[in-house]
């Protein structure tokens, strides 16, 4: 992974600890809305995680295996995943 391994992690560690009160939150039957919210906190880190990890890929991965002119397997890959992400 060419990622930063280092903020990549960090920022994981933080989603686990957002579900872990979510899951808290619902245990103690909070407020919809409430859980609604740190859900959708978490989705945006999880999101933001996803950018930094395909930037990476494209800045590296894809960017050197666009130097030949042969079929390209890394290109496919970061096709579909753009394509995931756009549904």
């Amino acid at each position: 992974m060419k990622a930063d391994k280092e903020k990549v992690t960090r920022s994981l560690k933080i989603a686990r600890g957002q579900l872990d009160g979510v899951l808290r939150m619902i245990e103690e039957d909070r407020y919809c809305v409430d859980i609604s919210n740190q859900l959708l906190a978490t989705q945006a880190l999880l999101k933001r995680v996803n950018q930094e990890i395909l930037r990476a890929h494209i800045r590296g991965c894809v960017r050197d295996a666009l130097q030949t002119d042969e079929p390209n397997p890394k290109l496919e890959e970061a096709l579909q995943l753009l394509e995931k992400l756009i549904t």
